[in-house]
């Protein structure tokens, strides 16, 4: 079997470890409580975050198997589409989008696809039943067939990017984290970040995952991600779904106006489909009394606000999708906001 050359990802020049730095926060002070934030954010500005280490083990496999094609999948407005994207302009990948929504192919494209499209990526729109069905072979095969393409060419990267060399990859954040906090939260989407982090955290630590997706399909899927990745459980993990505001792509004024305060108060610039969440809903545990006076908490900060995100409250979630049928009966109201302090 000829050998293939791996992309120089070091070329790239990744921030790694991303920075792990304080933050003077009076909502977890006055309970004892220390914040640290993990700026993923700043492992690299075209792949940042969770999206720099699910995508890189899995450039090195597609590479290692000769494939030079990557076709993986997404909403309207996808982080992870637009990650892949970059990676093929950065490292010669051709790339192949399939993106939820046929009734898209007619429209002009919003500003997340537009990116997409500059960076390269062919865009195939399919119909969310088929969209639903994407991890069905026939699928694909359906896909690579409209697009023109070879099977034994193309590499295909799951939606969200979460798969075992995904949570083999995360466990890297873990293992950066591994004596610094004993609660580290991060937000989750498909998974994949937290089956990985929780993986290389040390003994006595904790992750917390706070899903931005509305249903109860999330801890099957970390389990499954983990028992592809390492074989079984690991780790010390548990979900809050209390602070998905109504889904995905979904806020309230209220949680605007905590990201706004927050990213004021920190001189960060706070993500709303994600990041927000995570750190309203850890706030809000602190105000709760849920960490111990002493305890030491640490914030994943997976990505950076784009300018593309759709208008919060939109009607339909943009990525991921479910992957079961979401709960008939009535959510739980959400918590109230966590209290602001006097002081910055």
């Amino acid at each position: 079997m000829p050998r293939h050359e791996a992309p120089d990802l070091a070329a790239l020049r990744p921030r790694l470890p991303s920075p792990l730095v304080p933050a003077d926060d009076e909502r977890f002070a006055r309970h004892g409580v220390r914040l640290l934030l993990k700026r993923d954010d700043l492992i690299h500005p075209e792949l940042p975050g969770n999206k720099w280490r699910k995508l890189a083990p899995n450039l090195r496999a597609a590479a290692a198997s000769g494939r030079r094609t990557l076709l993986t999948f997404g909403g309207a407005y996808s982080n992870h589409l637009r990650a892949t994207a970059a990676a093929g302009r950065l490292l010669g990948f051709a790339t192949v989008g399939v993106v939820r929504g046929e009734e898209l192919a007619g429209r002009p494209l919003n500003p997340s696809l537009a990116r997409c499209a500059a960076d390269g990526m062919r865009l195939c729109f399919v119909d969310r039943a088929a969209y639903r069905r994407k991890t069905e072979p026939e699928v694909v095969a359906a896909v690579l067939g409209r697009a023109g393409l070879e099977p034994e060419a193309v590499y295909v990267v799951p939606e969200g990017g979460s798969n075992a060399l995904a949570a083999r990859g995360c466990a890297e954040l873990g293992r950066e984290l591994r004596g610094a906090a004993g609660t580290v939260a991060v937000a989750c989407g498909t998974g994949g970040t937290l089956a990985g982090l929780a993986a290389g955290l040390g003994s006595g630590q904790r992750a917390v995952g706070f899903p931005v997706l509305r249903g109860d399909f999330l801890e099957r899927e970390v389990r499954g991600l983990q028992q592809a990745a390492f074989g079984g459980p690991v780790g010390d993990w548990r979900l809050d779904g209390r602070f998905h505001f109504g889904g995905f792509a979904r806020t309230t004024p209220a949680l605007d106006a905590f990201a706004e305060e927050f990213g004021e108060r920190h001189g960060l610039p706070v993500e709303r489909l994600y990041v927000a969440k995570m750190l309203y809903g850890l706030t809000a545990l602190a105000e709760e009394g849920a960490f111990p006076a002493g305890t030491t908490v640490a914030a994943v900060i997976t990505g950076r606000p784009e300018p593309s995100e759709p208008e919060p409250r939109q009607t339909e979630p943009s990525e991921p999708e479910p992957r079961r049928p979401e709960p008939s009966e009535p959510e739980p109201s959400q918590p109230g906001p966590p209290q602001p302090s006097s002081s910055r």
